[in-house]
């Protein structure tokens, strides 16, 4: 790790941080400390530090937002890369987007709402980035981010600059095929003309929806399970009795029992703990194996 770490400081010098606490980066506000800590600005640097992690055969994982993700309270061994403000640009050219993969989601759905751009309106209220979203198939009330895609490019585990088309990718129910610890750097898109107000209008619809259902002001990571063929995982979850359940600091939402939020001192196995318990009380009730939705990264 000393090794890996002279190197990076070589590029990157007191911008590399060891041990840096993770909790504060996530949505969830739990996680342990990163072995190594970069945050990059552009393709160059996240070439260069990808591939210093992959010469000195350490693991690097990519962190943006830090939502819909569950860091153990171990921490993450090995490196761990930001991508800062220089990948959060959006360019809009007539139906056709560029958005950097730290853009955040909703400033890309407001970006395109605002040119009558349809085809995203769905994105209101999904918490993360552009490139978050696109690694989760980002979806709701109908639509997902894989109808709308053209093209994704990002750096490869060895640093090399890699592009793939929508078929390359793979998109899934709430999940991508991309290569192994692929970093997504920006995602290109093609919308539609549409009529600026009643998309504005739409955007409004859902946003009151989401404020409707969905926890406000406590650290949570949004949909803790994926939906099952014709289910609801929060209609399953409550009726198995999980809602309002809590352990230590964590608790599934009164809300939507689809949410585990932390009510203060959360710790990432107790999280955990809620979501293995809801797992086996939803297959004893229901017989339906739910399927996580937020990530366990880390040393578990």
């Amino acid at each position: 790790m000393k090794a890996l770490e002279r190197e990076l400081r070589g590029k990157f010098g007191e911008r590399v941080r060891c041990a840096m606490p993770l909790a504060e980066l996530t949505s969830f506000r739990i996680g342990g400390p990163a072995d190594l800590f970069v945050t990059v600005e552009d393709e160059a640097e996240l070439m260069h530090a990808k591939t210093a992690a992959y010469r000195a055969g350490r693991p690097c994982l990519c962190l943006g937002a830090g939502t819909n993700l569950l860091v153990s309270d171990r921490g993450v061994r090995g490196l761990v890369v930001r991508l800062g403000d220089g990948f959060g640009k959006i360019k809009i050219d007539g139906t056709k987007i560029v958005a950097g993969a730290a853009a955040a989601f909703g400033a890309l759905v407001q970006a395109v709402v605002d040119q009558g751009l349809e085809g995203l309106e769905f994105g209101e209220g999904i918490p993360g980035t552009v490139g978050g979203g696109l690694v989760m198939n980002a979806g709701a009330f109908g639509g997902e981010i894989a109808r709308v895609v053209t093209l994704v490019h990002g750096v490869s585990e060895a640093g090399e600059a890699l592009a793939l088309t929508r078929d390359e990718v793979k998109f899934a129910y709430r999940r991508t095929e991309l290569p192994a610890h692929f970093v997504i750097t920006r995602v290109d898109f093609e919308l539609a003309r549409g009529d600026r107000a009643q998309l504005m209008a739409r955007v409004a619809e859902l946003k009151a929806r989401r404020a409707s259902r969905q926890p406000r002001g406590v650290p949570n990571a949004g949909s803790i399970f994926k939906n099952p063929p014709g289910k609801f995982a929060g209609k399953l979850l409550e009726g198995a009795g999980l809602k309002g359940t809590r352990l230590g600091g964590a608790a599934f939402s009164d809300q939507h029992a689809n949410f585990i939020v932390n009510l203060g001192g959360a710790q990432a196995a107790e999280v955990r703990a809620l979501i293995d318990m809801a797992r086996a009380k939803v297959k004893e009730q229901s017989g339906v194996w739910l399927e996580p939705e937020v990530k366990l990264v880390g040393d578990w």
